[in-house]
């Protein structure tokens, strides 16, 4: 296992919109903003906190195009990418970027990218790991034959090692994107025992509450099990929840989201970790609550809006932070595309405009950055003309 370390749009025309799909009329009477910037008297602020677009904008790219939008309509912006815990969490939390080489789901070497963040925390550095760099679907995009049995997560334990030897006193670990179903015996084993990790203070960030013995039902299928595969899985994982009991005197099998990328949370359980909501730890580590405070306008998004999103993913946290303000804040939600239902009907507080629906497929896809920021623009024309 090696280690090193390395060093993180354009104009578009305003078209007006119809008023008739602004905001609910319960939030009409805020449509001109009452506060401002807190660096800029009597500027309306706007905080950009959305989730990735799968596969065809980061969050990171998403958030600067919205605020990028906001200052060209003469507005201040604060960007803030941000994750549920899965793929993205390197994005939305940054810090120096490390690269370890370890061993891929098929035991193949690889290198892997995790971060120390650039904070003055006083219980020391806090390193963050995303799981997928070692063990996600990315590496093993197209498994075959006993690919889906075979997998394992040992390449995670050789980045918490990595993170553990950095001098990181707490590591954040994103569970997202998973390629494994193995209980997280791979990375327990390549860490050894809690002990080995000394007093690091592992944070899982989960975006699920799958329980440990169900993971290879809810997600084998997605990582190429067959249902056969799916059964064997599933009965390993059984005798793995067994075995952690007995040797380790920890019950995964209680602890919701230990099922989380494929009974890794129950094995970073045992090693010691605690699971956490992923969005609720990054909005803390990133400061959003705060920074909601201060918003006229939040806008936020991810590829697809479902109910589900709004069950621990970024668009029903964010709505959920900016209604617990004395006076709520609009939010804006660009999404790629969203469920018919939810289009039709949006959370109270919120406005959900759809790329899919605006621009078609094609275009939402080829161009999503630049429509995320033009959406942007128009409604802010129509919210604050």
């Amino acid at each position: 296992m090696q280690s090193r370390e390395t060093s993180r749009i354009s104009r578009w025309p305003h078209r007006r919109i119809d008023r008739s799909q602004s905001l609910h009329a319960a939030d009409r009477s805020r449509l001109r903003p009452k506060r401002s910037s807190p660096s800029f008297p009597n500027v309306p602020h706007l905080v950009a906190a959305p989730d990735k677009f799968r596969g065809t904008a980061s969050a990171g790219e998403a958030a600067a195009a919205m605020a990028d939008a906001a200052r060209q309509a003469g507005w201040t912006a604060d960007e803030l990418p941000m994750s549920d815990g899965g793929e993205g969490l390197l994005d939305a939390l940054g810090g120096t970027t490390h690269t370890t080489t370890v061993a891929d789901p098929l035991g193949r070497p690889v290198d892997a990218q995790w971060r120390m963040l650039d904070t003055d925390d006083p219980a020391g550095p806090t390193a963050v790991v995303e799981m997928s760099q070692a063990a996600g679907r990315s590496r093993l995009p197209h498994p075959k034959g006993d690919d889906p049995v075979r997998a394992d997560t040992t390449g995670v334990g050789q980045l918490l090692l990595a993170a553990r030897d950095a001098g990181a006193r707490r590591i954040v670990i994103g569970c997202g994107g998973s390629a494994t179903t193995d209980g997280g015996l791979g990375a327990f084993e390549a860490v050894g025992s809690p002990a080995a990790l000394g007093q690091v203070d592992l944070v899982v960030a989960c975006d699920v509450t799958t329980s440990f013995t169900d993971a290879a039902t809810v997600f084998g299928p997605q990582k190429g099990a067959t249902p056969e595969q799916v059964e064997l899985l599933t009965r390993r994982l059984q005798d793995l929840a067994a075995h952690y009991r007995a040797t380790m005197g920890v019950d995964v099998t209680t602890v919701p989201g230990a099922g989380a990328a494929g009974g890794l949370g129950g094995g970073l359980l045992v090693l010691g970790a605690r699971l956490l909501p992923g969005f609720g730890l990054v909005a803390e580590l990133v400061g959003l609550p705060h920074r909601v405070e201060v918003a006229d306008l939040v806008v936020t998004g991810e590829g697809h809006l479902d109910p589900p999103s709004f069950k621990g993913k970024v668009p029903g946290g964010v709505l959920q932070l900016a209604r617990a303000r004395p006076a709520p804040v609009p939010v804006l939600c660009v999404v790629g595309g969203a469920d018919r239902a939810v289009l039709a009907h949006p959370p109270e507080g919120m406005e959900v405009r759809s790329l899919v629906a605006l621009y078609g497929r094609a275009r939402a896809r080829r161009d999503t950055v630049a429509l995320i920021g033009h959406t942007t623009a128009e409604f802010l024309e129509a919210f604050c003309p």
